[in-house]
């Protein structure tokens, strides 16, 4: 599906900013990009800004004019910075643009275009798009650069695919070990206890202070290892008492 989402930069003037707009599109597992009369490609800065996106400036492809990029794509957006005069649908919203471009994208190729880095698409240029989106921002300084405006697009595009039921994306998660039982917490919190008595902490004997502290080291829900690290702790505290 997201091999169906292609991005299309019309004569890009920086190669670097080709660079840096792969990156932006390989981080959010996009890998079709064209490009219409770049100035200047291949170029060496556009490897080096790649980053680790070198393939997809390897597998870019060059064509003349925005028609022959788009020429297979069932709904082409074009990314403007302004309302233009063409009638045409316009996204207020990029994620409800993402949305509709990854169900079309099941099926067929659709794209998303952006101009040049100083005034964008052309008018003509529009007019070989089905849609316009803009990416909402301070109306005050709503200047977004060229891999920038790539990229906030297309993580609109990647979060709408991974919220699929059939996209079978898993947020990874990081690792935090096995969970320490019962007992273990119990003879823990024993062991606290004993500590925060002999070492004078526990001063009024009414005080919910251990209650808290039970509270606060459930909610933190200390995984074994680390159970075990404060418990060595406790010890080196007990042997210096």
């Amino acid at each position: 599906m997201l091999s169906n989402i292609r991005i299309v930069l019309v004569q890009t003037f920086h190669p670097g900013n080709i660079g840096q707009a792969a990156r932006a599109m390989k981080t959010m597992g996009l890998t079709d990009l064209v490009l219409v009369t770049p100035r200047r490609f291949p170029d060496h800065e556009a490897d080096r800004l790649a980053a680790g996106a070198e393939d997809v400036v390897a597998d870019a492809r060059v064509v003349d004019t925005l028609s022959e990029a788009v020429s297979d794509c069932v709904q082409v957006v074009g990314a403007s910075a302004r309302l233009r005069s063409q009638p045409l649908p316009h996204y207020d919203e990029p994620d409800v643009m993402a949305q509709t471009l990854v169900e079309l994208a099941a099926e067929d190729p659709v794209a998303l275009v952006f101009g040049r880095e100083r005034f964008g698409l052309t008018n003509d240029e529009i007019q070989c798009c089905s849609h316009q989106v803009s990416i909402p921002a301070n109306p005050d300084y709503g200047i977004l650069n060229l891999s920038q405006a790539v990229q906030v697009l297309a993580y609109e595009v990647f979060r709408a695919w991974r919220q699929r039921p059939d996209s079978g994306y898993q947020t990874p998660r990081p690792s935090t070990g096995p969970l320490p039982t019962r007992q273990q917490l119990d003879y823990f919190h024993a062991h606290l206890s004993r500590v925060m008595h002999a070492s004078g902490f526990l001063t009024q004997p009414h005080a919910r202070t251990e209650q808290q502290l039970q509270a606060l080291f459930n909610r933190a829900q200390p995984n074994r290892k680390e159970l075990s690290l404060l418990r060595g702790l406790l010890n080196s505290l007990e042997e210096s008492l």
